[in-house]
């Protein structure tokens, strides 16, 4: 699989990123650690080597997943992870990112990220300065090789760069998910930051697997979606049928679909978790679905029919 560079960083990215927010367990249902390990390793030997986690997944679980199942090939594979909102202070960073090293069995951290802004989901407010002080400190000691943010706004994201160098946005993008591209995603182009899109397939919506009276258990993070309701899920169901004669065509999964229309975005790569080997190998395989600029096209106004009424709130959940 061909890679991209990170920013303007020495770190190379595969399009097609292993998302592993469901191998952290809390959240989610029927998730089993051998079955996660299974799917690392089939999507590294699929051509994947790009991996994503953060602590909180599970308080370090998914951390220490990843590091238990890609120890081998550490030279071989890029770790992001992240901080969470309520560790910015400039020593809760330091002792945050040591924890994540541990858990990593590494080094050092190819991607290092802030998870949410300061004051999110009713953490203390620390000044982003702070913050990026201890990122710095970090890279300068070679514990990090380069700094990203997740859910940003263009504000936050351009507050955060007069104080270093930010080579990654992390935010919630997919076909029926984007609020990034009105005013984050020009700010990226113009500054050379990649695009790191998580739940590339809303959280499973664009696999097309779900029926129309779907419903999932409390305690899964997606019975709080607000695609999963109502009219959005409606209006989804429907722009899903009109996706299924691109996928034909292509020989492909609408999966497989959604990612390539993703990843063929301006400097966008795709994290996609799995949670077995076969969505794993099968994540993979959207590289080489090859959409043209006619087909990229009619499928954004597809999903537009889907985005359109969906609210300015940048937050996927209900919570």
């Amino acid at each position: 699989m061909d890679t991209r560079t990170l920013g303007t960083s020495d770190v190379k990215i595969t399009p097609i990123i292993m998302g592993t927010w469901q191998a952290g367990k809390r959240g989610w249902v029927g998730i089993d650690d051998a079955e996660t390990t299974k799917a690392m390793r089939a999507a590294f030997d699929a051509g994947i080597t790009t991996f994503d986690t953060a602590e909180i997944y599970g308080d370090g679980h998914s951390e220490r997943i990843v590091g238990a199942a890609l120890a081998d090939v550490r030279d071989k594979v890029v770790y992001a992870t992240k901080v969470w909102c309520a560790n910015l202070k400039y020593s809760q960073v330091i002792e945050a990112c040591d924890r994540s090293l541990k858990n990593l069995q590494t080094d050092y951290i190819d991607l290092y990220q802030i998870h949410w802004p300061s004051g999110s989901w009713k953490t203390e407010v620390v000044p982003i300065e702070e913050t990026m002080t201890a990122f710095n400190k970090l890279k300068e000691q070679g514990k990090i090789r380069a700094i990203g943010v997740s859910n940003f706004s263009r504000a936050q994201l351009e507050e955060a760069s007069q104080y270093g160098r930010i080579d990654s946005l992390q935010p919630p993008y997919s076909l029926f998910w984007r609020w990034v591209e009105k005013e984050v995603m020009p700010y990226c182009i113009e500054n050379n930051i990649s695009i790191l899109a998580y739940s590339p397939l809303a959280q499973g919506l664009l696999t097309g697997k779900f029926g129309p009276n779907v419903q999932f258990e409390e305690e899964d993070f997606r019975s709080k979606n607000k695609l999963f309701k109502g009219e959005n899920y409606q209006r989804a169901l429907s722009a899903l049928e009109q996706l299924r004669p691109f996928a034909e065509r292509h020989q492909c999964s609408l999966a497989q679909l959604a990612l390539a229309w993703l990843i063929a975005q301006p400097q966008t790569s795709a994290i996609a978790g799995a949670r077995n080997a076969e969505q794993a190998i099968a994540n993979a395989g959207a590289v080489a679905v090859h959409l043209t600029p006619e087909e990229i096209a009619a499928i954004d106004a597809i999903g537009r029919t889907v985005t359109a009424h969906l609210d300015d709130n940048p937050v996927m959940w209900e919570f």
